[in-house]
């Protein structure tokens, strides 16, 4: 006997075991109960949601002899034989292919004739929306007042698309997107009943790709099937078949990305291609991965929205926190746009390429969007920078401030010299100033001050820091006098200079700034070590 795919061979037979369409189900079940049927019927979403089957059903509920609560016995003559295709009283159209004003003109011939056998005669007009104009005026006024044994059911994808003046004749009922969890539940009873050994976490991801429609997802699993005929569908065989990638890609991805390392971003991206990925599957995935991300960051209680569990959920929520809103929504922008680039392109990798070095590099673009997520890296880097304590924080009180040194090499020794107030004043304004003394001091020594660094010792004397010998000595034989006379022609006052050279470079770039003069400037808790 030849092979029947999982999708014919499961398709439901009563109303009670379609799944995920219970309100539309409950309707026209009991109307076949009460005996209030209508003549013309509108199915209207997206593909695999059971539109066509069930019309089917409600076909059968209509002409059988014995219903049991709106749903067809499935035993009585009428139900064997519209379920073998064999009646008369059913007929199926299929409008892509016969959507013209003829074909229409054949159903209204075929309306004259009562049934055989049974009440109805039932006409399932599949894929409506592509009747021709002229088709659709011809059928109104027969959908609009059939004979009373005769029952239109339209079936479409693109309700958009229906005239009003069809729309107006019909009960309509619309068929939702199945959730992943109703199908992941009928595939585990599918697979229970085939006798398909299958992972938990491979049904949930071909549920996820199912988009909503039960079709795709038994398809999908027939495909699983063939890729493993006599051993477990494991999940690395799914992402195999269907060409996608794990989350834990993703978030090296999103990692490197953030942290604008193009070039591991293009590594990973060659790995998937080398591994024979799909990049259209690759950004759709990376998308969806990004907006769950987003749905992390956004909602409070964000597990029914976020199709994931275990660890790649803990993963997910640890990524989430890495960036913020901004971030994500102009990563999301960005691969939208490929999205739509890669339907008609040629080159795929190419734009793909090109999409990650700008998500890495956000000063490449110059909108709202780019320019949120340069600022978010820097407020990024100033909270690392803090953790690690290049930030530094002086106490200020009403008789001194506290300088303290905080070198970038590790293992130096931090040094704590006590100023007077005006002392720390005059210390802080020529420190900030020394780039501009140097333009002044201009010569031979102009040069030089740009490659030294300024610090305070005991007392309030100011010291010279030299990266050389022959700088500090240069300073000596009297470029300090020729700086001590450029200050006080600057200032108003002389100021006392000495020299000090440091060896293995100049002091280090360190903020000096009060407990006060901080807090303004960030919006984090300060913590000390002692």
């Amino acid at each position: 006997m030849a092979y029947v795919a999982l999708y014919r061979k499961w398709r439901p037979q009563n109303f009670d075991e379609v799944k995920g369409q219970d309100a539309v189900c409950t309707a026209l079940r009991n109307q076949v109960e009460s005996g209030r049927v209508g003549h013309a019927y509108l199915f209207c979403g997206t593909r695999g949601t059971g539109k066509t089957s069930v019309a089917k059903i409600m076909a059968r509920a209509v002409n059988c002899e014995q219903p049991e609560r709106g749903n067809p016995c499935g035993v009585c003559a009428s139900c064997r034989a519209i379920l073998s295709e064999s009646s008369m009283n059913v007929q199926e159209i299929d409008a892509a292919s016969n959507n013209g004003v003829d074909n229409i003109r054949d159903i209204k011939e075929q309306v004259q004739y009562p049934p055989t056998a049974g009440k109805y005669r039932v006409f399932i007009i599949d894929e409506v929306h592509m009747l021709s104009s002229g088709a659709f005026n011809a059928l109104l006024k027969t959908l609009e007042e059939p004979p009373p044994y005769v029952i239109f059911i339209l079936a479409t994808t693109e309700q958009s698309k229906i005239p009003v003046t069809v729309l107006s004749r019909c009960q309509r009922y619309d068929f939702r997107r199945i959730t992943a969890d109703t199908i992941a539940e009928r595939l585990r009873e599918l697979a229970t009943a085939e006798g398909i050994q299958a992972e938990e976490e491979a049904l949930r991801y071909i549920a996820t790709q199912a988009d909503g429609a039960m079709r795709d997802a038994l398809s999908l699993l027939d495909e699983c099937v063939a890729f493993c005929p006599d051993g477990e569908i494991r999940y690395e065989a799914v992402l195999n078949i269907l060409g996608a990638v794990d989350v834990s890609v993703f978030s090296g991805l999103f990692r490197a990305l953030l942290r604008g390392r193009a070039g591991e971003a293009l590594e990973i991206l060659n790995r998937a291609f080398l591994e024979g990925r799909e990049l259209g599957q690759f950004n759709a995935d990376f998308l969806w991965y990004l907006r769950n991300l987003l749905v992390l960051k956004t909602a409070e209680r964000a597990d029914g929205l976020v199709d994931c569990a275990g660890e790649r959920l803990k993963q997910l929520r640890e990524d989430a926190e890495q960036a913020n809103k901004a971030v994500l929504l102009r990563a999301i922008r960005v691969q939208s746009e490929l999205a739509q680039q890669l339907r008609y392109a040629s080159d795929k990798r190419t734009l793909t390429e090109l999409s990650l070095i700008r998500l890495s590099e956000p000063e490449m673009d110059t909108d709202g969007d780019a320019l949120l997520s340069r600022i978010a890296r820097l407020e990024k880097r100033i909270q690392e920078l803090g953790k690690r304590g290049v930030v530094q924080t002086v106490a200020a009180t009403a008789e001194a401030e506290r300088q303290t040194e905080v070198p970038e090499a590790a293992g130096t020794v931090v040094q704590e010299v006590a100023l007077p107030r005006a002392a720390y004043e005059d210390f802080m304004k020529i420190r900030g100033e020394l780039g501009s003394i140097a333009e002044s001091l201009g010569g031979i020594y102009g040069p030089m001050l740009h490659r030294c660094e300024l610090a305070a010792e005991e007392g309030g004397r100011l010291t010279l820091c030299c990266p050389d010998e022959i700088t500090e000595k240069s300073f000596q034989s009297g470029g300090l006098k020729a700086l001590e006379n450029c200050l006080t022609a600057r200032y108003g006052r002389t100021f006392s200079l000495g020299t000090k050279y440091v060896r293995g470079g100049t002091a280090a770039r360190s903020y000096r700034i009060t407990d006060e003069e901080l807090r303004e400037q960030i919006h984090f808790p300060i913590e000390r070590e002692s």
